[in-house]
């Protein structure tokens, strides 16, 4: 094992020992419905390029969110990085950026989840540019 990949698991134990604690309940399985999500919608282009969505939103029932967000955790970016490792894993390419927005639902029951995605279309910076 290299050390980076040591240093990176040993930062996804304690990410899943934070989440327990927090939650209750491991991150597997909200990890697992992201990773699903993904898989489920790629879209196979040739032999050697698979596109999946880039935008994915995860609800989490209010006091799971609110916890996370007293607590200051960047779950968002963390279940970012964590999909993205997923996508390399496979050979994936994203759409567009790639991002995972989490927010707090009253329609969630408690302690769950809901998670879907779509693909997000990149927003060039010209697009924004100011006219001269």
């Amino acid at each position: 094992m290299t050390v980076l990949s040591a240093l990176e698991q040993a930062l996804e134990n304690r990410w899943e020992a934070l989440w327990a604690r927090i939650t209750g309940k491991e991150p597997v399985e909200l990890l697992d419905a992201l990773r699903r999500e993904c898989d489920a919608n790629a879209v196979v282009c040739s032999e050697h390029r698979v596109i999946v969505p880039n935008a994915f939103d995860v609800e989490l029932a209010g006091a799971v969110h609110d916890e996370l967000t007293r607590r200051g955790s960047r779950v968002g970016q963390e279940l970012t990085d964590r999909l993205a490792r997923h996508a390399e894993h496979r050979g994936y390419e994203w759409a567009g950026p790639l991002t995972v927005h989490v927010t707090r639902s009253s329609e969630v029951p408690n302690g769950r989840y809901r998670v879907a995605s779509r693909v997000m279309p990149h927003v060039s910076a010209e697009a924004f540019a100011q006219p001269g």
